[in-house]
């Protein structure tokens, strides 16, 4: 199934990610996600744009058994709502969600974003490919090309990482959820300073949402880079930002992962 028909099938009360969304014995912690903060979106009411959300991944959810998704709206304010979302399997919480969803206002303050770096085309590098047993099921969904830092696993000591990221085959439009679990695709920052292969896992998750926004195309290329604040005793702590093709920042993303190795 594609990342659309994923979300339409959330929205129905029926859904299974399928096996071709994995990431090791889980499903794709950005896919699990989008699809909660789609459903948290779809419950707020008025115009009202995703601001921020804070994510925590309870424990893996497995490929092909079913998941409940709960949404409840905790305040509604007279600019802001407050939503709290959770995913469900077997009848444990596998994610809990909090996002902020806000309209815009008349301000005095206005600051821009920076500007993105530059960088080689992505249409001059080389898409990271599928290997089965070797990359992650999920990325046959999507198109990544590196640009910061090397690769995962590669004894590599920069403090970066990142580069291009859009979906393989289009979606109708880029939304949001679509933001979401493009910008979790990227592996945590720690992985290239290993020299083989370790389990990581993102422990908690503050993606924030930049506006106003650039018109993105459905397929448009993201930017994506990643640095790392500190790591030791098997936890890290990374910052990344995200812009669009034309260099306009788009979100801000902070991660606690965990790296055993």
């Amino acid at each position: 199934m594609q990342f659309d028909e994923l979300l339409t099938a959330a929205g129905s009360g029926e859904l299974a990610f399928p096996a071709s969304w994995a990431q090791g014995r889980a499903t794709f912690g950005g896919l699990v996600a989008a699809v909660v903060a789609r459903q948290m979106q779809q419950a707020v009411t008025g115009d009202r744009a995703m601001r921020a959300l804070q994510i925590s991944f309870v424990g893996p959810v497995a490929a092909d058994e079913p998941v409940q998704i709960e949404v409840e709206v905790l305040r509604e304010g007279k600019a802001v709502s407050q939503v709290q979302g959770r995913m469900l399997q077997q009848g444990e919480v596998r994610l809990a969600m909090l996002g902020s969803f806000g309209g815009s206002r008349a301000s005095a303050v206005a600051v821009a974003g920076d500007r993105a770096p530059e960088v080689a085309s992505a249409n001059s590098l080389k898409a990271l490919p599928h290997l089965p047993g070797i990359t992650p099921d999920f990325i046959q969904h999507l198109d990544m090309r590196w640009t910061f830092g090397g690769l995962p696993f590669s004894g590599s000591d920069s403090r970066e990482m990142g580069g291009w990221m859009r979906f393989r085959e289009q979606p109708e439009a880029l939304t949001d959820a679509h933001l979401v679990a493009l910008v979790d695709a990227w592996p945590p920052a720690l992985l290239p300073h290993l020299k083989q292969p370790a389990p990581a896992s993102s422990l908690s998750w503050t993606l924030e949402f930049v506006y106003p926004r650039p018109t993105l195309a459905p397929d448009d290329w993201l930017l994506y880079r990643a640095s790392i604040d500190q790591a030791a005793a098997g936890y890290g702590h990374t910052q990344a930002q995200i812009w669009s093709a034309s260099g306009e920042l788009v979100a801000l993303s902070r991660q606690t992962v965990t790296v055993f190795g």
